[in-house]
């Protein structure tokens, strides 16, 4: 979850290092730090979900006594994927009003 959350809030990835002279970055490096940035953020929530699924298994065949561990697990995943779907409806409104705007 923190990964997803740190790795979100973090635009370094993304935007060009301000602080060197004169550093310049193409549109298509830019776009592919992006790619990055976006695929490995989908990547953390899908692994906290296939961890809250393995866990819950386990605890349904009887491998693990630790419930609260599978719950804590299961708590995670469930705020990492609320997360996200929460940025992404920020993205699409940022995006529908940027397509509003008259130039």
């Amino acid at each position: 979850m923190s990964t997803f959350l740190n790795g979100a809030g973090n635009t370094q990835a993304v935007m060009p290092n301000t602080d060197t002279a004169k550093q310049t970055v193409t549109p298509n490096e830019v776009h592919q730090q992006f790619a990055d940035t976006l695929k490995t953020a989908i990547d953390s929530v899908n692994n906290a979900q296939v961890n809250s699924d393995n866990k819950t298994e386990a605890l349904a065949k009887g491998q693990v006594d630790d419930l609260h561990d599978v719950m804590i697990a299961a708590q995670k995943a469930s705020v990492t994927l609320e997360s996200s779907v929460q940025i992404q409806r920020k993205v699409i409104d940022a995006y529908n009003e940027i397509m509003r705007m008259q130039i």
